[in-house]
C-alpha cells in the first residue's frame, strides 16, 4: 500500500489533491452528521447566530476557507507543506459550500427539503471527478505525449464530450441519478438518453406536448417505475441527505403540504 501511494500520488504530486478530497469528503459527512444532532435536539451542538439573531449558514466559513487555501495557495507558490495545508482548507471549504450548495442556488433555506437534495447530489458528482482526477483520468492534458498517444487522448476527449452530452440529455429528461452514475459509467448516461423522459421534466414539457401518444406513455412508465423503486430511491436518499420535513414529506409523498424548512 505505501509503495502504490508513494508511486501513483506522492511522486507524481497527486498528495494535496488527495487530502483535498480527504477533507472534503470528510467535512460533508461531519457537516451532515453534525446537522442531524442538532435537528434531532441531541447532543452539545446548537446553531450558530451572529449579531440580531441571524442564522449564520456553514456555506459562510466554507467560502472564507476556500479563499484562503485557493488564493492562499497562489500566493506561497503551494509546495511542500504548504501545499497540504492550503489544500486542506480548501477541501474543508468546498465541503462545506457544497453541503448548502441548493441554498446558494435557490437563494432560500431548503437545506431540509426536496430541493436540499441537489447539494447532496453535487458533492456525489464533485467527489467522484476528482477521484477520476487521482487515477490519471485527464484526457486533456496533451503535452509531451507521442502522436499515437495524441490519438488516443483525442479519442477519450471525443468520449468525454459525447458522455457529457447524453448526461445532459438524461438530466434534461428528469433522471437525476442516472445522469450522476452516467458520469462515472457512460452506458448507463446512454441508457438514461435513449429512454422516456419523466412527465415533469423539461423534456417532455418542451417535446412531449404536440405528442400525447408519447406523453401518456411516459406518465405511464414513470408510475409503474415510482410504484417499484420509489420506496427504496427515498430510504437512500433519506440516509444521504436526511429526511425531509415533515411538510416536505408529505408533498413528496403526494400528501399536501409545503413551505420550506428551517435552518441548518
Amino acid at each position: 500500500m505505501g509503495h502504490w501511494l508513494y508511486r501513483n500520488i506522492v511522486e507524481p504530486g497527486k498528495l494535496p489533491l488527495l487530502l483535498a478530497l480527504a477533507a472534503f469528503i470528510l467535512t460533508f459527512v461531519i457537516t451532515r452528521t453534525i446537522t442531524r444532532l442538532i435537528r434531532a435536539g441531541r447532543g452539545p451542538f446548537h446553531d450558530v447566530t451572529g449579531a440580531g439573531g441571524t442564522h449564520v449558514h456553514h456555506v459562510v466559513p466554507g467560502v472564507i476557507l476556500m479563499l484562503i487555501g485557493g488564493f492562499g495557495g497562489i500566493a506561497a507558490g503551494a509546495v511542500g507543506i504548504t501545499a497540504y495545508v492550503v489544500a486542506v482548507l480548501f477541501g474543508i471549504g468546498a465541503g462545506l459550500v457544497l453541503d448548502e450548495f441548493a441554498l446558494i442556488l435557490h437563494l432560500h433555506d431548503v437545506y431540509w427539503s426536496e430541493q436540499g437534495r441537489q447539494s447532496v447530489e453535487l458533492v456525489v458528482v464533485t467527489a467522484a471527478l476528482v477521484a477520476m482526477l487521482l487515477a490519471g483520468f485527464v484526457p486533456l492534458d496533451v503535452k509531451n505525449v507521442s502522436a499515437e498517444e495524441e490519438v488516443t487522448r483525442g479519442n477519450a476527449i471525443a468520449t468525454v464530450l459525447v458522455n457529457f452530452g447524453l448526461v445532459l440529455i438524461t438530466l434534461l429528461k428528469g433522471k437525476r441519478w442516472l445522469a450522476l452514475w452516467g458520469v462515472l459509467v457512460p452506458p448507463v448516461a446512454l441508457f438514461g438518453a435513449v429512454r422516456l423522459a419523466r412527465p415533469d421534466s423539461p423534456w417532455a414539457h418542451r417535446l412531449y406536448r404536440r405528442r400525447p401518444k408519447t406523453a401518456a406513455r411516459a406518465a405511464r412508465r414513470a408510475e409503474r417505475h415510482d410504484a417499484r423503486w420509489s420506496g427504496p430511491s427515498k430510504k437512500v436518499e433519506d440516509w444521504l441527505g436526511g429526511t425531509p420535513t415533515d411538510e416536505q414529506r408529505q408533498k413528496r409523498d403526494g400528501g399536501g403540504g409545503g413551505g420550506d424548512a428551517g435552518g441548518a
